[in-house]
């Protein structure tokens, strides 16, 4: 990042409107920052750090569909802006940004953390900076990347409390729109990310997608019905029937050992 002197162009990338307002309403007081705009999605994200090269972005971890990690690895990493993370819970991401990142926010943040990650971001931009600040970046998201690929648990806000759900305990999960359903014994719960999401976090020798909107545990499988056009019907231990989708049946006999 070439060192600037003029007024640090800022980016604010969110899917919670309070937030992206809370931090807003932040930089609004600073006379040396420019918003740019505000991004509620990954995708959108992309197309405004490559249309504008904002100096410092504000990036949400966790955000339905690609969340920012995935973002992160469809830009050019010689070329990222200045990063300041916002998460929420993510205990692997927290342990790696004090150690690599330029910094984090742990939401809810108050003034003087925002402030501090602010100066911090501010220094790096000014050209006061670690050599290998790209290079430890870089190193962060692979790390993440491979770290959330199978996490040993969930975490799970509902009515105020924060729950840990450990992945094993998973029956199946299901698709709700841009949330997910977690079936657990005879609880379930709402979590506010896509089943593609999830799926590409959770371990694949553990969980299997047999359908557009469904994926199971395969320890939980205990039988394949054949039923109409190809497809099948999956019952699990505690008798649920889910349908086995033939787009879906090619990936089921690799993971089972060619099984149908």
């Amino acid at each position: 990042m070439t060192p600037t002197t003029g007024k640090i162009r800022t980016l604010i990338v969110d899917d919670e409107r309070l937030a992206r307002k809370r931090i807003r309403q932040l930089l609004d007081e600073e006379q040396d920052i420019e918003v740019l705009g505000e991004c509620g999605d990954a995708h959108e994200a992309v197309e405004w750090i490559n249309g504008r090269a904002p100096d410092l972005v504000f990036l949400d971890v966790q955000m339905p569909g690609d969340d920012g990690f995935a973002m992160l690895r469809t830009l050019d990493h010689t070329r990222l802006p200045a990063l300041i993370f916002v998460t929420a819970y993510d205990q692997y991401a927290l342990r790696a940004f004090e150690v690599q990142a330029l910094d984090y926010l742990l939401k809810p943040f108050d003034r003087p953390r925002f402030q501090a990650a602010l100066d911090r971001a501010r220094n790096h931009i000014r050209g006061l900076k670690v050599p290998d600040f790209d290079r430890r970046l870089t190193s962060l998201v692979e790390t993440l990347e491979a770290k959330q690929k199978a996490p040993d648990r969930i975490v799970v806000k509902s009515s105020g409390k924060v729950s840990f759900l450990k992945t094993d305990e998973i029956d199946w999960i299901e698709a709700a729109d841009n949330y997910v359903r977690l079936h657990v014994g005879t609880e379930s719960h709402m979590l506010r990310e896509t089943l593609g999401s999830i799926a590409a976090r959770l371990d694949p020798a553990k969980f299997l997608r047999i359908h557009r909107s469904t994926v199971i545990n395969i320890n939980r499988l205990k039988q394949l019905q054949p039923w109409f056009h190809g497809d099948y019907v999956a019952i699990l231990e505690d008798g649920t029937k889910l349908n086995l989708s033939r787009t879906y049946r090619d990936k089921v006999n690799q993971a089972l050992g060619e099984v149908l």
